[in-house]
């Protein structure tokens, strides 16, 4: 034993060095405040320090120190998670393991279509430099230019382009993990087929710092397509939105790389709060944005995108639609829809939704869970958007105008997230899609994931971290 918590600050300064521990003690109050409160505001911690490693070795001693004082640490990347995963608790008694100084893009290989890089890396980071390399890393989300790779791979980040790409486990073929004992396994392959005993990489992806701190990775890369093509068209259901989907998938194929839905409050909101973005097609009461890589350069590439929305006009699937002139007009597109959190956190405190269900399902549940809700909470506001094409919404709801958001909250939370949560059953969904489980979703993870389920994870959970220091009370 290092001796009692107290004396930790000193022990891990020696570890990292002076400058990169941050207590209260040491009068780093406004600099710890970037670490312990949360992106939603919802989570304020306090640490009895924050300490920022700056390679793997000096993870693992970190990690060493606190297991031999007997403290629980809570692993970071860049802290824009939305379920309070990434904070302490208000006890002051956890360390906060920040990972934002292991930023480096160690190695990319263009042949064998990988990168590998340290989990503080920005994501944009990490996509430019497979950009300067004439390459795709596709994994894309409205946090990338402050969420680090880390944290998306312990959240098993999803994003806009799961359709084509599929989640962060799926980019994944290697990590670099530091186990709850302060030892590292190098698992950074590059390989996409190694069958030699269980699949220790999966165990730590989605497991949101809880079996160990990831602390590198090596990822899939893509090429770039030669022509990308983005549209935005107006349905009047969601059920048409639906049947777009699947024309799209028929005429695209693989070269469907997004397709988002935002219901019309949704584009208000955007429109109240960011007036000065241009929205180039009436109100409706759906917007789908939809983008198309094409392997065969801008003219293939418009030719079927645009044969593509005349069908759905013509089928009565799309009212109107508009298709990017320009990549200055395609991200004006995205900018829209990326706009959504950011105009409903300007809004005032709401109650979120990340949950997913079979496409096919997604009219019927909206209808009926809209009609439930509005019957419980007359007035309330429906913020419905997300990445229809993979199922997974953002079923989120605004308390009526004019009433206290924080109170509406307070009062309401619970019970509107069991009328959602209970209509996911029907049809088959489930209430935790891509933002992960953290503090927000630990009783519901409880009280609605199998018996069965829930006693493996924990048998999992006392194997890698039989002392419990590793992000305790999330996920389990």
């Amino acid at each position: 034993m290092i001796g009692p918590a107290a004396a930790l600050p000193d022990v891990l300064r020696r570890i990292v060095g002076a400058g990169h521990v941050l207590t209260v003690e040491g009068g780093d109050d406004r600099a710890l405040e970037a670490y312990l409160l949360d992106w939603r505001r919802r989570w304020r911690g306090r640490a009895l320090a924050v300490v920022r490693p700056g390679s793997t070795a000096e993870v693992a001693a970190v990690v060493r120190a606190c297991a031999a004082a007997g403290t629980a640490l809570v692993p970071q990347g860049g802290n824009t998670g939305l379920v309070g995963g990434g904070v302490p608790d208000a006890s002051g008694t956890q360390v906060l393991l920040s990972l934002q100084r292991l930023n480096r893009v160690r190695a990319l290989d263009a042949a064998n279509l990988t990168i590998t890089a340290e989990a503080g890396c920005v994501l944009h980071h990490v996509q430019q430099a497979a950009a300067d390399a004439g390459l795709l890393f596709p994994l894309s989300l409205a946090a990338e230019g402050s969420c680090t790779l880390g944290g998306n791979l312990a959240t098993n980040a999803g994003g806009t382009q799961v359709l084509r790409f599929g989640n962060a486990r799926e980019l994944c073929l290697g990590l670099e993990v530091v186990t709850a004992e302060g030892e590292v396994w190098e698992g950074l392959s590059g390989l996409r087929k190694d069958n030699t005993g269980y699949d220790l990489r999966d165990l730590f992806v989605g497991s949101e710092g809880t079996l160990g701190v990831i602390t590198a990775a090596t990822m899939k890369l893509s090429p770039q397509p030669a022509a990308t093509m983005t549209a935005l068209a107006a349905c009047d259901t969601l059920a048409a939105c639906v049947e777009l989907l699947k024309l799209a998938r028929t005429r695209l194929a693989s070269g469907l790389t997004g397709f988002e839905v935002m219901g019309r409050f949704a584009l208000d909101l955007v429109a109240r709060h960011f007036p000065q973005l241009p929205r180039p097609l009436p109100s409706a009461p759906w917007t789908v944005l939809l983008e198309h890589g094409d392997t065969e350069g801008v003219a293939a590439a418009r030719t079927r995108f645009e044969a593509l929305l005349g069908a759905a006009i013509e089928a009565g699937h799309v009212a109107d639609a508009v298709v990017a002139e320009s990549l200055a007009q395609s991200r004006s597109l995205w900018h829209l829809r990326e706009s959504i959190p950011l105009a409903q956190s300007e809004e005032g405190l709401n109650i979120k939704h990340d949950i997913s269900l079979p496409v096919s399902a997604i009219p019927a549940f909206v209808e009926r869970t809209d009609a439930l809700l509005l019957a419980r909470f007359p007035g309330a506001r429906l913020v419905n958007f997300g990445h229809l094409g993979d199922g997974n919404l953002h079923y989120n709801l605004q308390c009526p105008e004019g009433d206290d958001a924080r109170r509406f909250l307070e009062q309401h939370e619970h019970e509107v997230n069991r009328i959602v949560f209970d209509a996911l059953v029907p049809f088959g969904g489930s209430f935790s899609a891509e933002h992960g489980i953290g503090a927000l979703k630990r009783d519901e993870l409880a009280a609605r994931k199998s018996p069965v389920a829930l006693a493996l994870m924990r048998r999992v959970k006392a194997a890698l971290d039989p002392a419990g220091i590793l992000n305790p009370g999330r996920v389990l």
